[in-house]
């Protein structure tokens, strides 16, 4: 460790460090970040661990942390302002403006600092899958985000914690992922190829044009076509994939004929950050269930083949030296390929619940509500008469300087009068306004240049869509507001009022949610109710009233005909989807009251500014 307040101006990066009995130790958050950092060899972040609040930096051993990267320990009250406003791992810039929270989210920005850095360095970009989104979906939407980024690291410490004989479910999870057949997007090519070598190892050569026969389990290649195609990606061998023509009868093959494609790492054939944040936590788990209870390993035969094969990647043997991890050694109880395969019903993102298609109408659900007293109910809008003059303001707090049409842009002018006058009409000198998903910043940047006395928080998990906010906000030269790149969990800070233009689906009942527990005010747009959905954390109706009433199928009826007000569309059919948005918002309302708030639902005015124009308004009682 060295001191580094001599250093250039860089981005620093903050992880967390826990004390207990026996000294300091590292939350896997910070092992898995500390894991990537030495792969990715990286040296443009200035790297602290902070120590909990009434521990002295003394209490860190050096030794705990990678002997190839500088790293500073640092107490808790010398966190930059904006960073205590976060769950680490979070990277803020110099600025100390914007900030990057939530092991997903600064993981990838690592990875897109080294190859910034070093442009020759593509296997680190690779990282990130073959569109670059890997990890990228928020865990509050994605399960396989959720998964990989939070719930395997929370059992697998809750496992080292207190080691049990029952394997953890989050575990099983991962080993049934590995048995599903892999998609990639070239699928079909390398099927009829794997189809082309499983025939030739099958001895079924010398043009003998007849469809295959094989089980599963039965026909075996060394390597096989997965392994040679990551091997290939991973420029360990010279000799790639071989684009010969294939025989007619492979290429005549039906889709549904041709073999399953299988993993070689987590999300398929490609090393990627899934793997890298994988690798720290199933060492760490398979190190204690070995040494407890050494033959329960056996149960889980995918997930050691991945164990066995991560070791082979270049790389790696240097990232987990520096960090000081053994790997252990197992032998493959997967050998033959199509050995254990699995093929999940419930483990894909992709998989529909038979309970998410309807058939019919809303009139059924709404009469329902209807014998039972409950019909939308819209409240006056307090402040009717909008008084931003946007043609007063400087070009770089009006949407209109975005790209995008004129009419559409009085659109947008229109929405933001709606929000900014409710939010000016509940603000007091001083207050905190978070604008979440905040997008491009149309609402935040508007609410820090008219209130200049407020901190303003934007906080969205798009990065492009931040800096241009940022950007923005630069020309503007505003000094009250702050810049979050973070999933709405990873915000811990305090405030008074939150904000959401348009919250698409179940963020706006996440948004809610997150204002309540802070007792603070909201104004909320709704948007995309079609996307609403059961998650971990939130379950539909909202409130007990509608619960009384609706089943969640019944509910998704609402939530379905309730997207349907384009104005496209017949009156009479925007008429009743305007109905349905009523019904599942006062549902969201009377959720907030039953945790002691007054809310209302408004309509915008003129409605005709966006075909989502419902607003939920709430304020602790």
């Amino acid at each position: 460790m060295k001191d580094t307040s001599s250093a250039e101006d860089s981005e620093e990066l903050f992880l967390d460090i826990s004390i207990n009995p026996e000294g300091a130790i590292l939350p896997l958050h910070t092992s898995v970040t500390l894991f990537l950092m030495s792969y990715c060899n990286i040296k443009a972040l200035k790297t602290f661990v902070v120590v909990p609040e009434n521990c002295t930096k003394e209490t860190v051993n050096p030794l705990i942390l990678p002997n190839n990267l500088d790293v500073v320990v640092i107490s808790k009250q010398d966190l930059p302002p904006i960073v205590r406003s976060c769950r680490l791992p979070a990277i803020v810039d110099v600025s100390g403006m914007f900030c990057r929270a939530g092991l997903a989210v600064v993981l990838r920005h690592i990875i897109q600092k080294t190859y910034q850095a070093d442009p020759s360095r593509k296997n680190i970009l690779e990282l990130l899958g073959f569109k670059k989104t890997c990890l990228k979906a928020c865990a509050e939407v994605s399960q396989w985000t959720r998964l990989c980024e939070i719930s395997i690291p929370l059992a697998v410490e809750k496992f080292l914690q207190e080691p049990s004989a029952v394997i953890p479910p989050e575990i099983l999870q991962f080993e049934k992922k590995l048995g599903e057949p892999v998609r990639v997007h070239n699928d079909d090519k390398l099927r009829r190829q794997k189809m082309q070598q499983q025939m030739k190892s099958n001895g079924n050569t010398g043009g003998q044009e007849r469809k295959p026969e094989y089980s599963e389990g039965t026909l075996q290649t060394t390597p096989s076509l997965e392994l040679a195609a990551a091997l290939s990606k991973l420029s360990i061998q010279e000799e790639t994939l071989r684009s010969t023509r294939e025989p007619s009868y492979i290429r005549k093959a039906k889709n549904t004929d041709l073999p399953p494609l299988e993993h070689v790492f987590a999300e398929g054939l490609y090393f990627t950050l899934t793997d890298v944040v994988l690798i720290p936590c199933i060492h760490l788990f398979l190190v204690t269930l070995h040494k407890a209870f050494p033959d329960k390993v056996s149960e889980l035969p995918l997930l050691i083949s991945w164990y066995n094969r991560v070791q082979q990647v270049p790389g790696v043997g240097g990232a987990v030296a520096a960090c000081k991890i053994t790997f252990l050694h197992f032998p493959d109880w997967n050998i033959c390929s199509g050995h254990h395969l699995l093929i999940s019903e419930t483990c894909s993102e992709e998989a529909d619940s038979s309970e998410d298609h309807f058939i019919g109408g809303p009139r059924p659900t709404v009469t329902k509500l209807k014998e039972h007293g409950i019909e939308a109910i819209f409240s006056p809008h307090p402040c009717p008469i909008l008084t931003i003059e946007w043609e007063n303001l400087p070009s770089a707090v009006s949407p209109a300087q975005g790209k995008m049409s004129s009419d559409r842009a009085l659109r947008k002018q229109q929405q933001l009068d709606n929000l900014l006058s409710l939010v000016k009409h509940m603000a007091k000198s001083g207050d905190t306004i978070v604008d979440f998903c905040s997008g491009g910043g149309h609402v935040g940047i508007a609410l820090a240049y008219l209130l200049p006395l407020s901190q303003i928080v934007l906080i969205e998990n798009k990065e492009e869509s931040l800096v241009r906010a940022k950007e923005r906000s630069c020309e503007l030269g505003l000094t009250n507001i702050w810049f979050i790149q973070a999933n709405l969990d990873y915000f811990t800070g305090k405030f008074d009022i939150g904000v959401a233009l348009h919250a698409c689906g179940v963020a706006t009942d996440m948004v809610i949610e997150h204002c309540i527990s802070a007792r603070a005010a909201f104004v909320i747009c709704p948007c995309c109710y079609g996307f609403i959905q059961n998650t971990v954390k939130t379950t539909f109706p909202r409130s007990c009233r509608f619960g009384e009433v609706l089943s969640y199928k019944e509910h998704m009826v609402l939530c379905r005909f309730a997207d349907q007000t384009a104005l496209q569309l017949p009156p009479e059919r925007r008429l009743t989807g305007k109905r349905c948005m009523g019904l599942v918002d006062l549902d969201r309302a009377w959720n907030a009251e039953e945790y002691g708030y007054k809310a209302e639902v408004i309509s915008m005015e003129p409605e005709s500014c966006s075909p989502k124009n419902n607003m939920i308004v709430g304020s602790p009682v």
